[in-house]
């Protein structure tokens, strides 16, 4: 593990998921206590469901979506238990890994920017 100056150990959370269990995902990352997240939809790729491509048909439901957040390490198990469980039952994956931010603070529950 590398020690970067005047940056803080942070845990990331990346979810490539169906569009339609979007909002499961994104209520178990606000629930865990992160203080926000990234969504990115229409995302392509290939992997054990075959080839995805990015396009929107009718709805962001129909597509692969990549939800993205960073949470304090400490409080990352739970949240990865909960996406875990939520992936049991259909096509998606998870990444976990360690990350380094500048703003601590925007990412721990309570902390405001102010």
């Amino acid at each position: 593990m590398t020690t970067w100056p005047g940056l803080t150990p942070m845990a990331r959370i990346e979810v490539v998921i169906d569009g339609e269990h979007v909002p499961t995902i994104r209520d178990l990352f606000l629930s865990s206590g992160a203080t926000g997240y990234t969504a990115l939809h229409g995302v392509s790729g290939f992997g054990h469901g075959g080839q995805h491509e990015g396009r929107l048909l009718f709805n962001d439901r129909n597509s692969l979506s990549l939800l993205i957040s960073i949470i304090p390490i400490e409080i990352a198990e739970p949240l990865i238990a909960g996406v875990r469980k939520v992936l049991e039952g259909q096509a998606g994956v998870m990444f976990v890994s360690e990350t380094h931010v500048s703003r601590p603070e925007y990412f721990r529950p309570g902390d405001t920017d102010e």
